[in-house]
């Protein structure tokens, strides 16, 4: 039996809003907290990005699905967010090298989908009133019991998620074993930010979100990294025990989106919800080292506390700051060769404008080691 749209799709938010429109994807029901996504291009890459687990993303580009999907250019092994809405929805897709349509996608993955919204309205609502948890029906259409579900979802605030989407085993990158040893935290991490390091010539060993410093360390590692992810990184207990004792061991370190936040609360920082996030290509951030400009990709509705961080000064120094509102974009260690960016360097997708922080960590560990470096 073949899983087709009903034809129509109902919205309802945690505030009470209802939003109508046609179905495309998986039928059937699907809760999340709502935020958007301002890129252009790469949907398909947004989707397969462990970090918004749980969360049901609004396009804000009008088109959605007219380039079909590729399954190279996947960030996970799967879908990962909970539903999508956007205003147009293609079935039919132009690129020849494209291997199927987004509404085959959708449905293999069992991702429900509305669409034909006016979805600027929408996050305009978001923008007012702030990220809330939502739900998508393409098979229930009274709104009533909808809400009675929706009552039942879990603020994302106080989620522990990382460990639902991590790897479930120890795996090596192939290609890279005579390069130094780069062990990498998986919290929900981006096969692009793994190119990038593998593309600096790591050899790569990537570990369960919930492994211990001693296992870590038993492979004897030269460096550390700490990945991107969802859920609330201040329940993350087990996490910030390990990053404690990876910033005690004085060994190179790179953290990226939760990974920097989880270096943040290791340090005693604090996190803060943000009202409704950051997640896009074409976020302004400023290099305070550099007072150069970065048009930047982010994805995170969770950032280290500025306040917070300034109570910090002799161990912490801010490197990077976001243009638009003047939240923590990055920070490095004053008495270690530790340091870690809020957004996404690997631009998957977005523009490569910060892709220099893989090679300036690479040098970093090379200097570490004592190892001469090309010119």
């Amino acid at each position: 039996m073949s899983n087709k749209p009903l034809g129509s799709a109902i919205m309802v938010l945690q505030d009470g809003t209802v939003l109508r429109g046609r179905a495309a994807g998986f039928v059937g029901t699907c809760t999340g907290e709502i935020c958007f996504n301002t890129g252009m291009t790469g949907y398909q890459e947004i989707f397969t990005d462990p970090s918004y687990y749980g969360q049901i993303i609004v396009m804000t580009n009008v088109h959605i699905g007219n380039y079909g999907t590729k399954e190279q250019e996947s960030e996970s092994s799967k879908v990962q967010v909970s539903g999508l809405v956007c205003r147009n929805f293609s079935e039919q897709y132009s690129r020849n090298l494209a291997d199927s349509s987004l509404e085959d996608f959708l449905v293999q993955n069992k991702i429900v989908c509305i669409y034909d919204l006016d979805t600027r309205a929408l996050v305009r609502h978001i923008r007012t009133f702030g990220s809330m948890n939502s739900i998508i029906s393409s098979e229930i259409l009274d709104p009533e019991k909808l809400k009675s579900r929706l009552d039942m979802v879990p603020s994302m605030e106080g989620l522990e998620l990382s460990s639902q989407v991590s790897t479930t085993r120890i795996y090596d990158i192939p290609g890279t074993e005579s390069a130094t040893r780069l062990a990498v935290l998986d919290y929900g991490i981006k096969t692009s930010i793994l190119k990038q390091l593998t593309a600096q010539h790591f050899y790569l060993r990537v570990f369960p979100a919930k492994t211990s410093f001693a296992e870590l360390n038993e492979w004897k590692p030269d460096s550390f990294f700490l990945s991107n992810g969802p859920g609330d990184p201040a329940v993350m207990d087990y996490a910030i025990q390990t990053a404690s004792q990876i910033i005690n061991s004085g060994k190179p370190t790179f953290g990226i989106c939760l990974g920097h936040q989880i270096l943040g609360l290791a340090k005693g920082v604090k996190t803060i919800k943000m009202f409704h996030g950051h997640r896009g290509s074409n976020h302004p951030v400023k290099n305070l080292n550099t007072g150069l400009a970065e048009i930047t990709s982010q994805n995170h509705g969770f950032a280290v506390d500025m306040e917070d961080l300034k109570k910090h000064k002799k161990d912490l120094t801010l490197t990077h700051i976001n243009l638009n509102d003047q939240s923590v974009e990055g920070f490095s260690f004053n008495n270690a060769p530790i340091f870690s960016v809020q957004y996404h360097p690997e631009a998957g997708p977005g523009p490569h404008d910060s892709r220099y922080l893989f090679g300036q960590f690479s040098k970093l560990v090379q200097k570490e080691l004592g190892i001469k470096q090309s010119s």
